[in-house]
């Protein structure tokens, strides 16, 4: 069995537009599943998944209150996933730059 980073993990919870939809309704405040799924006109064990997806990266946090599961914005924050983004960013306006110093020292030599 592979065993992803929570970084992986992150990241593949949050490449799904549905999944996206979902922590920024949790983020005006807490819902039910049914709640999560009305919108789509999804199936409730359609939903789920999408949560358990949600919750295994850190991202929701589920309980189950009565016959219902009440689903929060998880403990886990996007730091990680922000530091990466971060470092490419940097790495990539490096190479930028290095690119346009070359410009600059080769301009005059298309003759």
């Amino acid at each position: 069995m592979v065993q992803y980073q929570p970084i992986d993990r992150t990241l593949a919870a949050l490449a799904d537009p549905t999944r996206r939809d979902v922590l920024e309704r949790l983020g005006r405040g807490s819902a039910t599943i049914t709640e999560l799924a009305e919108p789509y006109g999804i199936s409730l064990t359609g939903m789920k998944k999408h949560v358990r997806v949600l919750e295994d990266a850190g991202l929701v946090a589920t309980e189950k209150v009565g016959r219902t599961r009440r689903c929060t914005v998880g403990p886990r924050r996007l730091e990680d996933v922000s530091e990466w983004i971060g470092g490419y960013r940097q790495m990539l306006e490096e190479r930028l730059d290095r690119f346009g110093d070359l410009l600059e020292r080769t301009k005059g030599d298309t003759k």
